[in-house]
């Protein structure tokens, strides 16, 4: 006896079901930790790249160095389940030769300054050549600066470049685990340095611009896999959606440059 037919329709349908099935045993939920510096774009392309691939994003927050717990080394030292990490770039390589990120899986994202913020309506001393931002260091009251990438360099080197470590030593703190933008806004500290990315998008403070190009660091920000991560596919398919040319615009918009391929 020859089967009933099947009508078009009804096996359009069922390819599509076959189809939508088989996009959801793929979707996972991937676990990324994502340095304060390229939060700001992140938040607005996780929301697109969970649209366009079907996997659940859960997102938490973490310095690229440091020993405070929510630094992304505490963590992977902790063995915590994470898929993804988005950090500074020579800090990533660092976990990489430990073994804890895949090296193969590592792409650069953005190249983003350190700026200098005062508290909003406060008058705006000047940066714009090296001799003026040292006389603005000298004359602040109290500065502070990030316990990640920018930070680590400006306590570090800057000052020592400029010649005035010593004169900065009892008036300059690193803060940790804060946006020191947050730091400035209630006025616990005059002048206050972090990556442009992450003074921006902080309520109460006045964005001066980046330091003198002679003194500036340019940090490199990057992604990686987490050797234990058990969604490598789908972690470098997040990757390769954050250094892609649509999300170029977005990672310009934070206040970085853009180097996705």
């Amino acid at each position: 006896m020859r089967p009933p037919s099947i009508s078009r329709r009804v096996l359009f349908a069922l390819v599509a079901a076959c189809v939508l099935a088989g996009s959801a045993a793929q979707a996972v939920e991937l676990r990324v930790v994502c340095s304060g510096g390229f939060a700001a774009a992140f938040r607005e392309l996780a929301s697109e790249f969970q649209r366009q691939s079907g996997h659940t994003l859960v997102t938490e927050w973490g310095p690229s160095m440091g020993n405070t717990p929510n630094a992304v080394p505490q963590r992977l030292a902790r063995n915590e389940p994470i898929d993804v990490v988005i950090m500074v770039g020579y800090a990533l390589d660092d976990l990489a030769r430990q073994g804890k990120v895949v090296p193969d899986s590592r792409a650069e994202l953005a190249r983003s300054l350190i700026g200098a913020a005062v508290r909003r309506g406060a008058p705006h001393p000047d940066i714009s050549t090296v001799e003026a931002f040292r006389q603005t260091l000298l004359n602040a009251k109290s500065v502070v600066y990030s316990d990640s990438a920018s930070g680590v360099y400006i306590q570090s080197e800057m000052f020592k470049r400029m010649g005035i470590a010593d004169q900065m030593t009892t008036k300059a703190r690193m803060v940790p685990a804060e946006p020191v933008g947050e730091v400035v806004a209630r006025g616990d500290a005059e002048l206050g340095f972090q990556q442009i990315s992450e003074l921006k998008p902080v309520n109460g403070i006045d964005l001066l611009g980046p330091i003198p190009a002679e003194v500036q660091k340019v940090t490199i920000f990057s992604a990686g896999t987490v050797s234990t991560s058990h969604n490598q596919a789908a972690a470098r398919e997040l990757i390769r959606f954050l250094a892609s040319p649509r999300a170029a615009a977005v990672v310009t918009a934070s206040g970085m440059e853009s180097v996705g391929k």
